[in-house]
């Protein structure tokens, strides 16, 4: 709205960035801001509020230092340890040297206009001990001694201004006699004549702020026209305030005393703050702390590195300014009815989430393939789940699948040897061989199952054992049909006497496990199983496990196995009461009413686990249905073979 307008003192919002950085710094939210009573902090306090808000620090309070004790309730109950104060300086504030809790516990941030408090009243300084100042650059560095040396009282009886700094500083007498009265009625001051020359350096300290700011607009002033009275533009028709304004707008030169000067694009002269810290040491001396330079919005590295010292605070440490205590990583914010964003409760993250800052508001939930620690302030990975040979169980697993393939591998050895005794040679001895290997090869699936599944053993798990199963249920199945037709062949003129021999058995066996295998290749070819990771079963696992692909080619194989389980077992049922010395269907009926119960039983157990327990549950599964076959079948003709060799003939088979 005003081009021509350009701002010679420092911008405040400067200065409340520079403030919220350093509360933000010594981990202050919970603060109050008191103002002068003439309202001239106002609008300050209300800027710097909003920007504070903006930066999640809450403002407990806006008292306003008025003549009444309101504000001193305020102050006594309120929780806050930190007050910034806005406005001009004001003697209302030596009030608050009789609050016992703003002498304890009170630390104030004064801004740069009240950096004579000091030099006001000794028994303030009790109040603004451990405080801080915020001090323009030019406050420190201006050195005014060319400007005020040689000046004599009398030479400025006609300036009031100086009149006045004469009788404050030095107690000159004045011609006028009311100011005179005046004068020592609020200083104290014993008024005496004044001839000398004084050199008045070292008593306007106080003033050095306008005079720094009046240099500062001359000098820019000066280039402005040096600059353009240097380019004679005498052809431009504007007015010389509109040229002028054009030069002001573009100054940029290297002061001794101010350094660079220039505008921004916001028509200020960027200036540098210094942090000050006033310490109290006794009641006439004050202790001025130079803590830091500031550098537009930025701390210099470095320079707080001391502010930890007792030296510096009331009661030895740094206060705590806080409404909430802070959130410790694992915890986030909970807010409550409280209109303040600092007011809150803390509350730990939920399951696999995690919180790795203080006061965070949300909490993050870590990947899939991570879960939170104890603490839940970092993810770390999950541990990875499957039956690996480490495992005692599967150590117990390859013992009983080793030892069972070895005496199946005996059994068969023994079948071999007394292959030409009437018990090896009953119900089709290829058969029996046939049925031990398949139950030997059925041994060593276990080991399909141990260890970490990649794609291959997951594609061979189901299948392999689904066609080795149905080769040997399926030779049960051909035992069990030759037993009852050996028995009906036995009748003179029986027709059943043409499928006594190993044709019927073998095309038997072919076809039946021919079905199995034409499931199984359909299944890999379709949908096959694939290594998979469950991540959402288990808190904190992940499962390395085997997907099925397709659902129902995995229960059409168990489904197929199951049907000619239930075959064989219907039928070695009906043939079991047949009136032979040595019936093997009795022994067949027995051994399929234990594979199908095993199954079934197997069932709800697989279908209600996870991870390594459910590829256990398939292997006891496996192992118990072919240790069944083995024990069932084998066993009491290798007893006769081995221990009865008076039962193995051809009256007691038949």
């Amino acid at each position: 709205m005003y081009p021509s307008l350009f701002h010679m003192t420092p911008d405040d919002r400067a200065r409340f960035a520079v403030i919220i950085r350093f509360l933000q710094h010594m981990g202050w939210n919970w603060v109050g801001i008191m103002t002068s009573e003439d309202g001239s902090g106002d609008e300050e306090s209300q800027e710097l509020s909003k920007m504070m808000r903006q930066h999640g620090i809450c403002t407990e309070y806006i008292i306003q230092l008025t003549s009444d004790d309101k504000w001193e309730m305020i102050i006594s109950k309120s929780t806050a340890k930190v007050i910034i104060v806005c406005g001009t300086f004001t003697n209302t504030f030596f009030y608050v040297n009789h609050i016992p809790s703003v002498i304890e516990n009170i630390t104030f941030i004064f801004p740069p206009q009240w950096s004579k408090l000091t030099s006001a009243l000794t028994f303030t300084y009790r109040s603004i001990n451990c405080s801080f100042i915020f001090l323009w650059e030019d406050q420190i560095n201006l050195e005014i001694e060319a400007y005020n040396d040689g000046f004599s009282f009398y030479s400025c009886l006609h300036n009031p201004i100086m009149e006045d700094v004469w009788i404050e500083c030095y107690g000159c007498l004045s011609p006028n006699r009311a100011k005179n009265n005046l004068f020592q009625h609020l200083y104290g001051i014993s008024a005496k004549i004044c001839t000398d020359i004084k050199n008045l350096s070292a008593s306007l300290n106080a003033f050095t702020p306008t005079s720094s700011h009046v240099y500062r607009a001359v000098r820019i002033l000066a280039h402005a026209l040096h600059g353009m009275y240097m380019k004679k533009k005498t052809s431009e028709h504007n007015g010389l305030q509109h040229r002028l304004h054009k030069y002001v707008r573009n100054v940029h030169y290297t002061d001794p005393h101010d350094g660079e000067i220039y505008f921004n694009e916001r028509q200020e002269i960027p200036t540098e703050l210094a942090l000050q810290s006033w310490i109290f040491l006794n009641n006439s001396h004050f202790l001025y702390n130079r803590i830091c330079h500031i550098k537009g919005q930025d701390f210099v590295p470095g320079i707080l590195m001391n502010i930890t010292d007792p030296f510096f605070w009331k009661r030895g440490k740094i206060p705590v300014s806080r409404c909430s205590d802070p959130c410790i990583p694992g915890n986030r914010k909970k807010f409550g009815s409280s209109i303040h964003k600092c007011c809150y409760e803390c509350v730990s993250c939920p399951e696999g989430e995690i919180s790795n800052i203080s006061d965070s508001e949300n909490c993050m939930k870590c990947p899939d393939e991570e879960w939170p620690n104890e603490k839940k302030d970092r993810c770390v990975p999950k541990l990875v789940e499957f039956l690996s040979y480490t495992d005692t169980i599967v150590a117990v697993f390859s013992a009983v699948s080793i030892f069972c393939y070895l005496l199946t591998g005996l059994i068969l050895g023994i079948f071999i040897h007394y292959q030409d005794t009437p018990i090896v040679k009953a119900n089709n001895r290829n058969l029996s061989y046939l049925l031990l290997v398949s139950i030997m090869l059925s041994f060593l699936c276990v080991f399909l199952f141990l260890g970490h599944p990649v794609d291959v053993t997951c594609m061979l798990r189901v299948s392999s054992f689904g066609v080795i199963f149905s080769v040997a249920v399926s030779s049960l199945l051909a035992k069990s049909i030759m037993v009852c037709i050996a028995f009906k062949a036995t009748k003179p003129g029986s027709p059943w006497r043409k499928w006594i021999g190993a044709k019927l058995p073998n095309f038997i066996i072919c076809v039946f496990s021919l079905v199995q295998v034409i499931i199984c290749v359909t299944w890999l070819s379709t949908s096959p199983p694939f290594q998979d990771q469950d991540t959402h079963t288990y808190q904190g696992k992940i499962i390395i496990q085997c997907n099925e692909g397709s659902v129902i080619g995995f229960y059409s194989v168990l489904g197929y196995m199951g049907l000619l389980a239930a075959v064989s077992f219907v039928i070695a049922f009906l043939a079991r009461t047949l009136p032979d010395s040595f019936n093997e269907a009795k022994y067949i009926t027995f051994s399929m009413l234990v594979f199908c119960s095993v199954w079934i039983a197997m069932i709800p157990a697989y279908l209600s686990t996870r991870g390594k327990y459910m590829v256990a549950v398939e292997i006891f599964a496996l192992i118990a249905s072919s240790s069944g076959l083995l024990g069932c079948i084998f066993f009491p003709k290798c007893y006769i073979i081995l221990f009865r060799p008076d039962l193995n003939t051809k009256t007691f088979i038949h």
